[in-house]
């Protein structure tokens, strides 16, 4: 059998409320662009979406959350923009603090319960997809 490159797990987070979902990986960091580049529309080319799909994801955040966490400001000499209310920040810090360290946590875990899977080849036949187990 030949030497296989190690395998490397990664986590998805996502919160949701009756099914639908409020949270995510994603959503917090298009929050954080919209506060980076003080623009919606900015933050939805940085993710190389439609501004409209952007807004969907916000709206529904908002709605599932309950609460505004996006503000627009009007145009000017300057142009208008977009930038998070005291809210929308709250959950960014809050949600980005929650997720530091995250990624590690879990790959302790996956380490201690399934190690880098050498049970697999040890255990069970590699030679057969369907054949059974050996040994037990």
């Amino acid at each position: 059998m030949t030497e296989q490159a190690p395998v490397e797990i990664r986590v998805k987070c996502w919160a949701e409320r009756d099914g639908a979902l409020v949270l995510s990986d994603w959503r917090i960091e298009l929050l954080a662009a919209v506060e980076k580049h003080g623009s919606l529309s900015a933050a939805a080319e940085e993710f190389a979406v439609a501004y409209r799909v952007a807004w969907g994801k916000i709206r529904e955040m908002e709605d599932g959350l309950g609460v505004k966490l996006l503000h627009g400001r009007s145009g000017g000499a300057g142009g208008g923009g977009s930038a998070l209310t005291p809210a929308g920040r709250a959950l960014v810090e809050r949600y980005q603090r929650f997720r530091a360290g995250l990624d590690e946590l879990v790959a302790r875990r996956f380490a201690e319960v399934l190690g880098d899977l050498s049970f697999l080849s040890e255990r069970y036949d590699v030679n057969s997809r369907t054949a059974g187990s050996q040994g037990e």
